[in-house]
């Protein structure tokens, strides 16, 4: 069933249009070609390790750049944009020893963000949203890195738990309008986001917003990285009350197409999707080949169909990949919400209706 979210602007805005959400930080944020230095600014100038490509260290130290990224979406027609947090937790800090900034890496992010939206919004008046972008960690809960001890676990559920309670805080103090739970593989992982958001809000009930889900199918075998087709991956998701359930990361849109198409089939709430700009390619000049104009009429199509709520992009989209996709859909009619028939749906790595 769909959340409780019917006074939310958001949702009243995903039934009157199709949304649109920002492209991708990381290949972005490379366009600025920051070496060690920038990383570092002067507050960790003696840090003992290395800290480039550290993206979400630059909300504290380089915040211009990442407002400059946020306010080119923006201005290239998103709604949402995403905070710059996808690797911070305290689990994914661990491997630049910053672990203790994980907080504070939230709290500056959510308010770069809220920085370009309220500098754009003041420009033409358009509403914009904040989501809080949740990453999946860079360690797993459901697969062991040791081939010779299947049991084997970096982490533990009530680590993962914790450290994205930590996010989900600070986010929430830092005013987003929506969580993102994002570039899901491993469904356990996401299943502990969601418990922390949950307690989160048993302890705060004014602090509650929507929640959105995004996972990852990983290949063209259908599955998430941890094995589940995109049913079992609804179905383990959707005890939770989510605004919306999506795809993102990983496949260029030629191979994410019937992935959404079975989402649109089986989600009885609204449906996200965000790919990269096709699949990586060294060759090409920017290093994905999909260019605003080859992308942008393949996302049209998904949304003359129905198929889509919300849209955007991950790995290689740039402002003008975001542009080119809202002027695509903006003659197209939101995706209508389905009526599923309730029934028994249990979920393995595939799903089961009885």
């Amino acid at each position: 069933m769909l959340a409780d979210t019917t006074a939310h602007p958001l949702e009243q805005l995903m039934r009157e249009r199709i949304v649109i959400l920002d492209g991708a930080m990381g290949t972005n944020i490379q366009t600025y070609k920051l070496d060690e230095a920038a990383y570092r600014g002067e507050r960790f100038a003696s840090h003992p390790s290395d800290l480039k490509g550290n993206n979400d260290l630059l909300s504290i130290t380089r915040p211009q750049v990442v407002e400059e990224v946020h306010a080119a979406f923006l201005q290239a027609g998103a709604d949402i944009i995403e905070t710059n947090t996808f690797n911070a937790t305290s689990l994914s800090q661990a491997d630049y020893k910053l672990e203790p900034l994980a907080y504070e890496l939230n709290l500056a992010a959510a308010a770069c963000a809220r920085r370009a939206a309220r500098r754009v919004e003041q420009q033409d008046g358009k509403r914009r949203y904040v989501a809080g972008a949740i990453g999946p960690l860079s360690k797993t809960l459901s697969i062991s890195r040791d081939v010779n001890d299947p049991g084997a676990r970096d982490v533990t559920f009530d680590q993962v738990r914790a450290a994205y309670a930590e996010q989900v805080a600070a986010l929430l103090e830092g005013g987003v309008d929506v969580l993102l739970v994002e570039t899901i593989f491993d469904t356990l992982n996401a299943k502990a986001a969601l418990f922390a958001i949950q307690e989160y809000f048993d302890d705060h009930p004014a602090s509650r917003v929507p929640i959105m889900v995004s996972g990852t199918i990983t290949d063209l075998s259908g599955r998430t990285l941890t094995g589940q087709t995109v049913e079992a991956f609804y179905t383990s998701m959707s005890h939770a009350p989510l605004l919306s359930i999506g795809l993102n990361c990983a496949l260029g849109p030629k191979e994410m197409r019937p992935y959404i198409e079975e989402l649109n089939r089986i989600a009885p709430i609204y449906v996200s999707c965000y790919p990269n700009a096709g699949l990586p390619d060294p060759l090409s000049p920017t290093g994905f080949p999909e260019t605003p104009e080859s992308l942008a009429p393949q996302i049209r199509e998904w949304a003359a169909q129905g198929w889509l709520n919300i849209v955007g992009g991950c790995c290689g989209t740039t402002p003008a990949h975001i542009k080119a996709i809202a002027e695509a859909v903006q003659d197209c009619a939101p995706r209508v919400v389905p009526k599923i028939a309730r029934r028994l749906r249990l979920s393995g790595l595939e799903a089961l209706a009885a």
